[in-house]
């Protein structure tokens, strides 16, 4: 039996800093931290956690974790500083290979992520995701990532939570009422091609696996007696929008509807929503070796008329547990109710955890009991589970919210400028649940695995991963 994939994750903007170190190029986070009013406080990726120059470090709290794999992304505009194969810069490559090798030498898996929103501002300029010239963009920088890192990774992420991706890419576009589907499209489309790419020219040598992150809440009915709110609920997940054309080929037939009946009805013409060409459904159909799934919260769906146009209202219950952002609430019965949605609507699929955890705000205590309440009740069980990632190794920088909210297992002291990393209380929580491999049966009293012992050993086939 396989071993199980113990993981925490980051991503590459969020942590690496060195904005114009070695060759870099600007990415479109860098131009919008720098754009006034956009960011909590002011603040910037430009130094961010310094991973770039503090691979040591990392990987000794990895080490305190004792993840069996760590999840991070490569920086596009790092390696391909205008987006294109015209430049590639050495110095962004080296940088991934000397942290790759730290990982292997420390015995964790490195797990790569090609795409966590950092697109080169160069390809923005003219239309990032909305141009479909990206699409080879993308294939292109893929093919320079595997054919450099592949022989030392063999777990592959395409895209980070596209559905994210299409959100922030409708907000500096032109054409805000069309973009968001024809960025999806493209995303499915990229995403294809580099999976087609790794399956046909790097699979047979390198041996690894390649998939797609997806991510959602889950969505209960406010009223679930009333069946335009459980509609309204079932409408809400966007786990189709992308795991639809991935693993069917194409969009579903309520998606299409739906979109074209609105669009019909604000005097469009045709459909927002692009058409697959059948050709098109039968490349993308089957582009995964696994299902990511990246999870943290659950809403209160009710249904919207308006004009006889059907919407979905949110909100949450006011007795969730709250954390450090307004949008997460403590809410575990959710996931275990997407997995199972996941499980039955795509066919039993191999699932990876790519990203779960709780933020918090304010003044740092290092006694993050909430951390570890999340942790303890939403890990699961019922579905085919391969790997769990916890969000995220550190505190960092958590996008437009700045620094201000802070899902790391370890702070970083921002006012001492070597950038301390202080492990929190549920560093000791976590390690000791990957040393059991899960949670040991209470009924039979403490197991020695919840014992940490420098360098431990690894513990298998004595605890279960549900409480």
């Amino acid at each position: 039996m396989a071993r199980f994939v113990w993981s925490v994750a980051t991503a590459s903007y969020q942590i690496e800093g060195a904005w114009r170190a070695d060759g870099k190029g600007l990415s479109i986070w860098d131009a919008f931290t720098h754009t006034a009013f956009r960011i909590a406080n002011y603040d910037t990726g430009d130094i961010a956690c310094d991973s770039y120059n503090k691979i040591s470090e990392d990987v000794e709290m990895l080490k305190k974790l004792r993840v069996n794999h760590y999840r991070f992304s490569v920086s596009w505009p790092r390696i391909l500083p205008d987006g294109t194969t015209r430049q590639i810069n050495q110095a962004g490559l080296n940088h991934y290979h000397r942290l790759v090798d730290a990982l292997l030498a420390a015995n964790i898996k490195p797990q790569v992520t090609l795409y966590h929103w950092d697109l080169p501002q160069a390809l923005q300029n003219v239309g990032g995701w909305e141009n479909d010239t990206i699409i080879e963009r993308f294939r292109d920088y893929a093919d320079v990532v595997f054919s450099n890192l592949g022989d030392k990774v063999k777990f592959w992420i395409t895209i980070n939570e596209p559905y994210n991706v299409l959100l922030l890419c409708s907000g500096i576009s032109s054409r805000p009422g069309t973009a968001p589907y024809i960025v999806g499209h493209n995303l499915i489309k990229a995403h294809a091609e580099a999976w087609h790419l790794y399956n046909d020219k790097y699979r047979a040598k390198q041996g690894g696996i390649v998939g797609i992150t997806i991510n959602s809440d889950w969505a209960e009915p406010r009223n679930p007696y009333k069946q335009e709110d459980i509609d309204a609920a079932r409408r809400f997940l966007e786990i189709g929008w992308f795991a639809h054309p991935v693993f069917n080929g194409d969009y579903s037939d309520l998606m299409k509807n739906r979109i074209r009946e609105r669009s019909l009805a604000g005097g469009r013409p045709i459909s927002r929503l692009p058409e697959f060409t059948p050709e098109e459904v039968k490349r993308i159909k089957g582009t995964h070796d696994y299902f990511g799934f990246n999870h943290y919260t659950t809403i209160l769906a009710s249904n919207l008329d308006f004009k006889n146009l059907q919407g979905v209202g949110t909100i949450y219950d006011r007795t969730w547990l709250n954390s450090g952002s307004t949008w997460l609430k403590v809410t575990p019965p959710g996931f275990r109710k997407i997995l199972n949605f996941i499980k039955n609507e795509y066919g039993s699929p191999p699932i990876y955890i790519t990203e779960n955890g709780i933020s918090e705000r304010g003044d740092m205590d290092l006694n993050d009991v909430h951390r570890i309440h999340y942790y303890e009740t939403y890990l699961i069980d019922g579905v085919d589970i391969r790997g769990y990632t916890a969000w995220t190794l550190m505190d960092n920088l958590e996008w437009a919210a700045g620094f201000d909210e802070k899902f790391g297992f370890f702070y970083v002291n921002h006012s001492d400028p070597s950038l301390p990393r202080i492990p929190k209380k549920s560093v000791t929580y976590y390690a000791t649940m990957i040393n059991c491999n899960g949670f040991p049966d209470p009924l039979q009293g403490p197991h020695e695995c919840q014992t940490l012992e420098p360098e431990g050993k690894f513990h298998q086939n004595i605890c279960s991963l549900v409480q």
